[in-house]
């Protein structure tokens, strides 16, 4: 059966959205984090791309934005060389973190204790976020602009990509790189995924897979446009990617073939992002839109409601329409 992708566009954003992120799955759903040069990060639900809120107090760009496993709690990387945390149920401002150049990530522990940054003056920062007063630690070793800075190994490790072409392992307790990684070009983005131990790189139109312990290659594809962020599913049958042709590629991770491409954005995709429990992929675009489209096209699941229309119920039809209603959440 041929099925339609209809995805789901989230309006509000005035500029292009550059980073998105997923918190876990709570008691209340999921929910959905932007981060856009518009400077005002938005909280969404995860599942609808309905807007909760906004998070306003960055006095420029936002670059980096990030949700804590249970949703309580909300951080943002911006250009106004300040990381800010927030309480994410009542919006409120809590921290703002002072930086001496514009941050571009952020990420919790998984016990929402410490927060990881990183930016543009190539400095890891890890702060203790029960004594806001006392200074961050501090790690040494960029030479350029880091872009993004994950836990991994259960928090007892760093993964960070700069601008200086390398990725890094670094040790949490010693604050030394134990490994590293270095490429020809720049690394547009990474994702860790910690069943697994999996790290997820995207670099020009190639999509790598290492094992995030030891950064040895497990695979590598590549794609038939420059690729800008790549997810991998939670149960690893699939991985989505998009980048600088407007399209949103999925590919079999086992098999590395491509199994659909779908054009929905006006613009370059920046960022791509599966749901916890795996159903939906959300991608955010230079056209100022998040969209959220199926895993599993016509399933039932969201606002997607898989309809037969009648008149397309005969014995020689093949086409399945699944229809969701013309969200501008």
């Amino acid at each position: 059966m041929a099925m339609r992708q209809t995805p789901l566009t989230c309006s509000g954003h005035t500029r292009p959205v550059v980073d998105l992120a997923f918190s876990g799955i709570t008691p209340y759903g999921y929910f959905l984090i932007s981060a856009c040069k518009d400077g005002k990060p938005m909280l969404r639900q995860g599942d609808t791309g309905d807007w909760i809120g906004t998070f306003l107090g960055h006095k420029g760009a936002v670059w980096g934005a990030t949700l804590n496993k249970d949703a309580t709690k909300a951080a943002t990387a911006a250009a106004d060389f300040t990381a800010k945390v927030w309480d994410a149920v009542t919006g409120d401002e809590v921290l703002t973190l002072a930086h001496k150049h514009i941050v571009k990530s952020v990420t919790f522990t998984q016990d929402s204790n410490y927060l990881l940054t990183g930016g543009n003056d190539k400095m890891l920062r890890i702060y203790d976020l029960n004594k806001p007063e006392a200074e961050p630690q501090e790690i040494a070793g960029h030479t350029s602009a880091i872009k993004k800075a994950l836990w991994c190994n259960n928090d007892k490790q760093i993964l960070s990509a700069a601008d200086d072409k390398t990725v890094r392992l670094w040790d949490r307790g010693s604050m030394e790189v134990v490994n590293s990684l270095s490429f020809d070009g720049s690394v547009s983005s990474m994702e860790y995924i910690p069943d697994g131990e999996i790290l997820l790189i995207t670099y020009g139109k190639t999509i790598a897979f290492y094992n995030a312990l030891n950064l040895d290659l497990i695979k590598t594809v590549d794609a038939p446009a420059s690729i800008h962020s790549a997810s991998l599913h939670p149960e690893k049958e699939f991985f989505v990617a998009g980048g600088d042709d407007f399209k949103l590629y999925k590919y079999d991770y086992s098999t590395k073939e491509e199994l659909e491409s779908y054009k929905g954005h006006f613009g370059p995709i920046h960022c791509v992002r599966f749901s916890p429990d795996g159903e939906l992929y959300a991608s955010g675009s230079e056209d100022g839109t998040l969209r959220l489209w199926q895993t599993a096209v016509g399933k039932t699941y969201g606002l997607w409601k898989c309809v037969l229309p009648e008149e397309l119920v005969s014995e020689n039809s093949d086409t399945l329409y699944c229809t969701a209603p013309e969200v501008k959440a």
